[in-house]
């Protein structure tokens, strides 16, 4: 079996465009985070078996997957930065706890972190094209099973 990548990342990238909070959604680390808005990226940050999660013949696997959401520090008004990253922050944590296997394409959501860091984001500032961005990075860790055969 053979990880479809491309599928998982798409339907993460859905979640965030079906929640309404966003003004794009990229399948990568954006070059230049949005002027006005929030802007979401996808993309892996980690692969490797899903300890206590595999049998004796497949690995399971642990993809742990980054969603930043991007938000202007010169939007105004000042004060609305934040509570508007958590309404976005907050449609795409009850996306990911509602829709606990991603339609089927994958086993679960690691919500409360069975196979390693749980379902969490933290909160951040971020320097890039001479501009700052509040940004809140999410960890989505993904459970897939059976993808490499173990042979000997």
């Amino acid at each position: 079996m053979a990880l479809d990548i491309r599928t998982i990342l798409d339907a993460v990238e859905s979640h965030a465009l079906a929640s309404g909070h966003f003004t794009a959604v990229n399948g990568h680390e954006p070059k230049s985070p949005p002027n006005s808005g929030i802007t979401a990226a996808v993309w892996v940050e980690q692969i490797g078996p899903a300890r206590r999660a595999s049998g004796l013949d497949s690995t399971s696997i642990r993809l742990a997957l980054y969603v930043r959401l991007y938000s202007s520090l010169v939007q105004e008004p000042a004060d609305a930065i934040d509570p508007d990253l958590m309404t976005a922050l907050d449609a795409l944590m009850a996306a990911y706890s509602g829709d606990f296997t991603l339609g089927g394409l994958v086993r679960e959501v690691d919500l409360l972190g069975a196979y390693g860091d749980p379902l969490s984001a933290r909160a951040g500032y971020l320097a890039e094209g001479n501009a700052e961005y509040r940004v809140m990075t999410i960890v989505l860790p993904l459970i897939v099973n059976d993808l490499w055969d173990q042979e000997a």
